[in-house]
């Protein structure tokens, strides 16, 4: 998220799927992952249909297959539900670069430019999400926009910024890597909320755009890992 507020020494890492857990009641760890996803999947169903606003938290509850004694076992307002989609989708992204075997590249340079295409393949493909996590997270409580966007910064932004300093990009006098980080998070999802104004669907030709613009921005200028992608 683009207004979040840097924190320039954090690490990227994993998102911790405990972090900032909406309180439960129920106990076991395993059981309240399982029925948060069922919570996470059938209230998209409904917010990308009618709105986070639109939608109530009984019918929340009905998408969800649990009543609303169940559906307030496992979250206490709709404001976790919208807490919990934005943890469920950074870890998602995570786990699909991962899965596409980005951390196991050694060569550094490919290994950004490779995680920038299955990061902006990821956004393409999950355009619903993406546009409505960035138009409604602002809706968020206070304590929980908190936790989101130091969230954002360690996770998404901080895996840039990592990425970046192991590739030894150093950025040019008067810039730094923070900012370099913020940038690219913020052009990774340029083609879901920008992508409705394009003559055609957003599409590989625009991914390779998007990789080559950043690279030649941090000085790659033999973008030998881009032609066979």
């Amino acid at each position: 998220m683009d207004n979040a507020s840097a924190i320039s020494n954090s690490q990227s890492r994993q998102p911790d799927k405990d972090e900032g857990r909406p309180l439960s009641l129920a106990k076991d760890v395993d059981l309240i992952e399982k029925k948060h996803r069922q919570i996470i999947d059938g209230a998209c169903s409904k917010f990308f249909q009618k709105g986070y606003h639109k939608t109530t938290i009984r019918e929340i509850a009905v998408a969800s297959g649990m009543s609303m004694g169940q559906l307030y076992h496992y979250i206490s307002s709709k404001d976790d539900v919208l807490f919990l989609i934005y943890k469920h989708m950074q870890m998602v992204w995570y786990n699909h670069l991962v899965e596409s075997g980005v951390e196991e590249i050694a060569d550094p340079i490919e290994r950004l430019t490779k995680a920038l295409r299955y990061t902006l393949e990821f956004m393409v493909a999950n355009k619903e999400l993406i546009l409505f996590i960035y138009t409604e997270t602002k809706y968020l409580d206070k304590k929980y926009l908190r936790v989101v966007l130091e969230m954002d910064d360690k996770t998404v932004v901080g895996f840039w910024r990592r990425l970046l300093k192991e590739a030894d990009l150093k950025p040019p006098k008067g810039s730094s890597y923070d900012f370099y980080a913020n940038f690219i998070s913020y052009l990774m999802v340029f083609l879901p909320l920008r992508g409705w104004n394009l003559e055609e669907k957003p599409n590989q030709d625009h991914i390779k755009f998007l990789i080559d613009f950043i690279l030649r921005g941090l000085g790659q200028k033999k973008l030998k890992h881009i032609g066979n992608m």
